[in-house]
């Protein structure tokens, strides 16, 4: 598996695929995508999950990390968690945070992320803040 930074058009396939797939493919195209880093997992040269990250002052923020349905429980998530983190530490950022999916919060407690106690709905999806202060 290799990690490489890729362009916001690149994770748009991979968000709708595995994120919202009801929605119509506009729906995973945000405003802000211009402004963000963006890094994808590739397993043959194939990208296989992606995330976004967007960095405000001394804090980063994570969004839309999916991981197409047929690579997933293989840790390649994590290893691009694992890079994010990396990047912020090498950055000297003080805080990393996401929105996760309420279902997914376990998942990011492996990083030594911590509920906030911040709660909120999306589209019918509930979510909760979730973060790291180094």
């Amino acid at each position: 598996m290799e990690i490489k930074t890729i362009t916001a058009s690149d994770t748009w396939q991979i968000r709708h695929e595995v994120m919202w797939p009801e929605q119509p493919f506009e729906f995973v195209q945000m405003e802000e995508d211009n402004f963000g880093l963006h890094y994808g997992a590739f397993e043959d040269d194939k990208l296989v999950s992606i995330v976004s990250c967007f960095i405000s002052g001394e804090e980063m923020q994570f969004r839309k990390l999916a991981t197409l349905i047929e690579y997933q429980g293989r840790g390649i998530a994590s290893e691009l968690l694992n890079h994010i983190l990396n990047s912020a530490r090498e950055k000297q950022l003080k805080k990393v945070w996401c929105n996760a999916r309420a279902e997914k919060k376990q998942f990011y407690e492996k990083f030594g992320m911590e509920d906030t106690g911040e709660v909120f709905t999306k589209a019918g999806q509930e979510y909760v803040i979730m973060q790291v202060v180094f």
